[in-house]
């Protein structure tokens, strides 16, 4: 009897776009996504990087023929996220739901959605940032996104961490991390198959 092992095929990893979703002064978003990144790190199964929508200065009027400067702009970005497999949007919460310019980067762009999925990771006070992530749970599902259902939020974010960015009682959030990758790595694994055997028909 032949007891030769089948070869094992290892897939690349899953490039991931992490959305910083903020870019109000003084904003508390940077210390959540560099945390998140810092455990996403751990996960071999994932290559992150991060989009910025304070860095990618996108032009508030959505148009078909933006200026030069313009487009330059949103295409820095564009090509960014069409070469990710998959997306986690780092979001606050403001008067009950997500920041304009988070809207904004979602508007400006289509096909680099679709077919893919998007988990959150959000903050806040006593909500922990959930209300903004049930409405852009409806908003990625018209450019046809999937949202995944593990999230990672944090309630009264500032007291949850110290002056150098480090969560104060990190088990249950790294758990929380472990169940939003996984859940985002077999999502993106097998929705990066299907576009690679035939373009989604959205």
């Amino acid at each position: 009897m032949d007891t030769t092992s089948a070869p094992t095929t290892s897939l690349p990893p899953l490039k991931v776009a992490v959305i910083l979703g903020s870019n109000r002064e003084g904003r508390f978003g940077p210390v959540v996504a560099d945390w998140f990144l810092g455990r996403a790190g751990r996960y071999e199964e994932v290559e992150t990087e991060l989009v910025d929508v304070g860095a990618a200065r996108l032009p508030d009027a959505l148009s078909f023929s933006p200026g030069p400067e313009e487009a330059a702009r949103v295409g820095a970005v564009s090509g960014r996220l069409a070469a990710a497999d998959a997306f986690v949007v780092v979001t606050p919460e403001y008067n009950h739901s997500f920041p304009a310019p988070l809207k904004n980067l979602i508007d400006w762009h289509y096909t680099e959605w679709q077919a893919k999925p998007v988990a959150f990771v959000s903050y806040g006070g006593r909500s922990g940032g959930l209300r903004a992530v049930e409405q852009l749970r409806q908003v990625f599902a018209e450019p046809h996104a999937v949202s995944v259902r593990e999230t990672v939020s944090f309630h009264h974010a500032h007291a949850l961490f110290d002056g150098d960015g480090n969560h104060r009682d990190p088990a249950e959030a790294d758990g929380a991390v472990k169940a939003l990758l996984d859940q985002l790595v077999w999502w993106g694994e097998a929705l990066r198959e299907a576009r690679n055997r035939r373009p989604y028909g959205g």
